[in-house]
């Protein structure tokens, strides 16, 4: 019987200046590209070090929010938000090319993520520049979203994600960050809560509910201040019931 493997993922170059440390234990990783945090020094040393450890490496773009990390909605014109989501992805692939390593994936970061699952006009702007890329890389989104619908009518790879240490709501949608219980800290409770979307197909929500869900990558926030722990106690623990990371 073939071994079950997934993919853990985290997203880095945000100015925590936990890669080090977090690069060892992840097998993917998103990096800022300027967007909401990261420049090309801290996108180089991140690839430096996904390199090392042989971490395959996904763009991270956002609406152009510094200020606000990018958690907060924009309201932009589809051309502009082409634009910089464009922009973004190419800085990274400019900074990828001098170190000859190739563009895994496109994953989203925070508002523009959420908009993208329930929003057609955002989620066929990201898929237009997935498309102007010309390249076989592959789209990170949630499972039952709008943007995973509009990539497979488009032909672009996708890979299904969950979130370790976040909590959902019935509709799937992510609990928001400013809600007490959004994000999971505790390495046992994220344990459990992966292992069931894993083994079961399902996710326990805030209200108790088990609603199912698919994913194949599960990320672990590079901002979490319990992130080092928590994702050496979820690979470990996963590998310990025969699930390799990969």
């Amino acid at each position: 019987m073939q071994q079950l493997s997934i993919d853990i993922n985290a997203d880095l170059g945000e100015g925590i200046g936990n890669e080090a440390q977090l690069m060892p234990l992840i097998s993917s990783c998103n990096i800022a590209c300027g967007g909401h945090a990261g420049d090309e020094n801290t996108m180089r040393e991140a690839i430096r070090l996904a390199k090392t450890h042989k971490v395959k490496i996904g763009a991270h773009p956002s609406f152009p929010d510094v200020e606000n990390f990018g958690r907060l909605p924009m309201d932009m014109p589809c051309a502009a938000l082409f634009k910089t989501i464009e922009d973004q992805v190419n800085s990274l692939v400019d900074v990828l090319k001098e170190q000859s390593v190739t563009l895994h994936h496109v994953k989203p970061h925070g508002a523009l993520y959420n908009m993208a699952m329930t929003d057609s006009k955002i989620a066929t702007v990201i898929i237009e520049v997935m498309k102007a890329m010309h390249l076989p890389v592959h789209l990170y989104v949630p499972y039952n979203s709008v943007i995973a619908e509009i990539a497979i009518k488009n032909r672009i790879p996708i890979v299904y994600e969950a979130f370790a240490d976040r909590n959902y709501n019935n509709d799937l949608t992510l609990v928001p960050r400013q809600e007490k219980n959004a994000v999971l800290y505790d390495e046992n409770e994220v344990f459990d809560h992966v292992f069931r979307m894993i083994s079961n197909g399902e996710v326990k929500t805030v209200s108790g509910k088990h609603i199912k869900i698919k994913a194949q990558t599960f990320c672990v926030h590079g901002d979490n201040p319990k992130a080092i722990g928590l994702v050496n106690r979820l690979k470990s623990a996963l590998q310990f019931k025969g699930i390799s990371i990969q």
